[in-house]
């Protein structure tokens, strides 16, 4: 899996490139949650960003992979995998900043919704398609970015909202044009490691701490939802039509 770590004046620069649209397999979303949990541990480290090359920065988990894995261990290792890179951004032991373009959907809302910051790319929209694939899912860190009717609202039909309307609710720290949104994320990063890396980190520690939601917790809760709707079958025809690039017709 194309995920590379290079770190440059004390920060640590990750970005994820699995074309066509960075979706990931299962070992991608448990290479990622390592990658993230070393660069926190390195001590010489004060900010991470965490970018994608490519067309989007996050289209969530192979539903290809997922379709053509028996049983159901593609499932339960993209829900393990998702969830233990959601923690890795949120445990990361510095600041986390997304540098988002073009779309964020299903688990890319997952690890945005788990940063510190987020940078985006004008025209930028972020979604949660689950509902069309029969699953769920994500709530808990979309309800980071938007207020909670927009959250609900966006579940339920399953439509992106653009990077300007998250920008002016305060969830995005910045849009800036396509072709700056490295630049700005690697800006924000660099004025975050003049400060102490010992006060830095601790400031990072007792923000977690003082979360009025476990979002680790929270997203577990989701997830067994979506392990249940897997079982009634109904997620299996949205997953075949998505692969078949037809529309599904639920029969529930």
């Amino acid at each position: 899996m194309p995920i590379t770590c290079t770190v440059d004046n004390g920060i640590a620069e990750i970005v994820m490139a699995n074309p066509p649209v960075n979706a990931l397999t299962v070992a991608g979303w448990f290479e990622l949650a390592e990658i993230l949990l070393a660069a926190g541990r390195d001590q010489s480290v004060g900010a991470v960003v965490l970018r994608a090359d490519g067309k989007g920065f996050n289209a969530g988990v192979d539903i290809k992979e997922m379709q053509n894995t028996e049983g159901f261990d593609a499932l339960i290792g993209a829900n393990q995998g998702c969830a233990a890179a959601f923690a890795a951004v949120y445990d990361c032991e510095v600041p986390v900043i997304a540098a988002v373009h073009d779309f964020c959907l299903g688990g890319g809302i997952g690890l945005v919704g788990s940063a510190d910051i987020v940078i985006a790319a004008e025209g930028t929209r972020f979604g949660l398609p689950e509902v069309n694939q029969g699953a769920l899912g994500g709530a808990t860190h979309l309800s980071r970015l938007v207020p909670q009717h927009a959250m609900r609202q966006a579940v339920y039909t399953a439509e992106p909202i653009d990077a300007a309307v998250l920008a002016n609710w305060g969830s995005v720290a910045a849009v800036v044009p396509a072709d700056e949104l490295r630049g700005a994320a690697l800006e924000m990063a660099a004025k975050i490691c003049t400060k102490s890396r010992l006060v830095i980190r601790r400031a990072k520690e007792s923000l977690n701490a003082i979360d009025p939601v476990d979002i680790k917790r929270s997203y577990r809760m989701e997830q067994g939802f979506t392990f249940e709707l897997n079982l009634t079958g109904v997620s299996d025809e949205a997953r075949d039509a998505f692969v078949d690039k037809t529309e599904a017709r639920f029969t529930k």
